[in-house]
């Protein structure tokens, strides 16, 4: 073999795994299914995949989809309730949590995130209350912060963060509770309001320098005229946990004519994340690349 050949073949090894990256780069926007029609949750595998799942009114499956591709992979059907499924989280064991906590009424007694092994199937759960909630639902609509859309993982912990209502104060509390079986009290850690935005859907990245979620707001001006915004936020400089107090970075989620109701959030690479909205009228769901700077 030549010098001249041997520098090509060099070459060609070098970059071709930069090629495969760019190759399987997702577009700005992949069309989901419509099994996947009200997406709430979204987390990436290593294999750059995707597991989605819908919230509730719909059955309590797990949805891989190829995001670079728009192909849905695989569908798994699991053997509990759906009351409210919200947002997906996963741990380096090959656990996916399945936060079923979406709390709308503020009512719920059985809020619970399921724990799912992909490999082998294992299905268990945590159940847990809110430390500060002595109403089911409070008295005042005004004091509903009960809700919960948004969850990550973090050191064998599961971090949640409360969606307040549009009528509310914009209060977001993050709770924690143990990333394993059993019922808990969940631990007040800390809080923070987003003007005039509630949190729809959190994620962190891998090495856990940045958090990110997506928010929304939705009112109507004048009395009859639909008004909806929607934001990622993206954290960074906070120390371990203390999410909410790093950094913080706001970028306009995309819109058609009003905003899409984004409600899902992952880490894609150092230069991407994905986010996904629920399908509406002429809004249809699909899966969109942003970046994080």
């Amino acid at each position: 073999m030549s010098f001249r050949l041997s520098v090509s073949a060099i070459l060609v090894f070098a970059v071709f795994p930069f090629l495969l990256s760019a190759q399987t780069l997702p577009g700005r926007r992949s069309k989901l299914p419509d099994a996947v029609r009200e997406v709430s949750g979204m987390i990436r595998t290593q294999d750059g995949k995707v597991w989605l799942l819908n919230d509730s009114r719909n059955p309590p499956e797990l949805f891989l989809f190829d995001p670079s591709s728009g192909a849905l992979l695989e569908t798994r059907r699991l053997p509990v309730p759906n009351r409210d499924w919200e947002d997906l989280a996963q741990d380096n064991r090959g656990n996916l949590y399945i936060g079923d906590f979406g709390n709308n009424r503020n009512a719920r007694r059985d809020l619970c995130i399921f724990r799912y092994h992909i490999a082998s199937g294992a299905l268990d759960s945590i159940r847990f209350a809110y430390p500060d909630q002595n109403a089911y639902p409070p008295t005042d609509p005004r004091a509903w912060n009960f809700n919960c859309e948004a969850m990550v993982f973090f050191e064998d912990s599961l971090h949640l963060f409360s969606k307040n209502v549009f009528r509310g104060n914009f209060l977001t509390k993050h709770y924690v509770l143990p990333a394993r079986p059993g019922r808990y009290v969940a631990i007040l850690r800390d809080s923070m309001t987003l003007k005039n935005r509630v949190i729809t859907g959190a994620a962190l990245s891998p090495d856990g320098k940045t958090f990110a979620v997506t928010s929304y707001i939705a009112g109507k001006k004048l009395g009859f005229i639909p008004y909806t915004r929607a934001t990622a936020y993206f954290f960074r400089g906070y120390s371990g946990s203390q999410f909410l107090r790093g950094r913080r970075k706001a970028r306009r989620l995309p819109k058609c004519l009003i905003a899409r109701q984004f409600e899902s959030v992952t880490w894609w690479d150092e230069n991407y994340w994905l986010i996904a909205n629920e399908g509406r009228i002429r809004q249809r769901q699909a899966v969109w690349r942003i970046r994080n700077k």
